[in-house]
């Protein structure tokens, strides 16, 4: 049995709690190769508590020490257009994020964190990191910044000021923990922490998110949140099952129909050749005369 409670319920009840800002620092701190603390919480209007999103999707804005703006996102549902989504939540915190009348010189940077639990896209590995780079049709080259754009911008590359976007795919996590980010991965997947872990914030995770720390009442509304996850994801698998299904049955009928059609085409080549009428071939192999013509 888990011992520690679920980074998504963690977010949505726990994590919000500025004592427990350890366990999301920590995430960040070793997904993004450098320290990070967060400085506080915004709101986030997707942030919904509808009966269907209390399990499918749950979300945290954060900015950090630097003035960056963070946004973590949990998905359990499958969403075909997830891409896109992200897309559209990084730009509406780029606009959302400046005040009218100030220079772009002021455009705030976005880290896009998405954990999510469906198969997301076509890849073989589980986390990817996304970002924006200009490269040379003629040349190959990535363009760089100037001088007096890294003095001012306190950047080194062009694809600092642009959002980055970070898809962890845990569900695809089935390997031994051996780095702090696979150690993160572990636990977002299964729901405990590998023994002897070292990642950032996961100590955290075992001192503020166990299950025993909480009451009967948070307990029980816990354990339906799990038994709708579990709900969630039957749903998905039956739906991915009966698409196989259909598709192999559309399969099947297509193929014998394009048998049908290629036997018909054959005969009729035959009894054309021993010189048959087309109207009589017509009739003996259910063919159109026109299609007969063309044989």
């Amino acid at each position: 049995m888990e011992s520690y409670i679920r980074f998504d319920w963690a977010m949505k009840r726990l994590l919000r709690n500025k004592a427990n800002y350890a366990v999301l620092e920590g995430l960040l701190t070793t997904l993004l190769e450098e320290k990070v603390t967060i400085q506080k919480l915004l709101e986030s209007e997707s942030n919904q508590e509808d009966e269907f999103d209390k399990y499918n999707r749950v979300d945290m804005l954060a900015e950090n020490s630097k003035g960056e703006l963070v946004l973590i996102e949990i998905q359990n549902n499958n969403e075909y257009a997830y891409f896109q989504r992200m897309l559209f939540g990084a730009s509406k915190l780029v606009t959302e994020y400046i005040n009218r009348g100030q220079g772009y010189d002021k455009v705030r940077k976005v880290y896009s964190i998405n954990i999510v639990y469906f198969s997301l896209g076509h890849g073989k590995d589980f986390v990817y990191h996304g970002k924006t780079e200009f490269v040379g049709i003629h040349e190959g080259d990535v363009l760089e910044l100037s001088p007096f754009q890294k003095q001012t911008f306190k950047v080194d590359k062009v694809s600092q000021l642009y959002p980055e976007y970070y898809i962890l795919k845990v569900n695809d996590f089935n390997r031994v923990a051996k780095t702090p980010l696979e150690e993160w991965i572990y636990y977002l997947n299964t729901g405990n922490v590998p023994e002897n872990a070292t990642a950032p914030g996961l100590n955290a995770v075992k001192e503020r998110l166990k299950l025993d720390r909480m009451s009967r009442e948070e307990l029980n509304a816990y354990y339906k949140h799990l038994d709708n996850i579990v709900i969630l994801r039957d749903n998905i698998e039956t739906e991915r099952a009966e698409g196989r299904a259909e598709g192999r049955a559309e399969g099947r009928a297509e193929g014998r129909a394009e048998g049908r059609a290629e036997t018909q085409t054959a005969i009729a080549r035959n009894l054309k050749s021993l010189g048959m009428s087309n109207e009589q071939i017509a009739a003996a192999t259910g063919l159109a005369e026109e299609e007969i013509n063309k044989l």
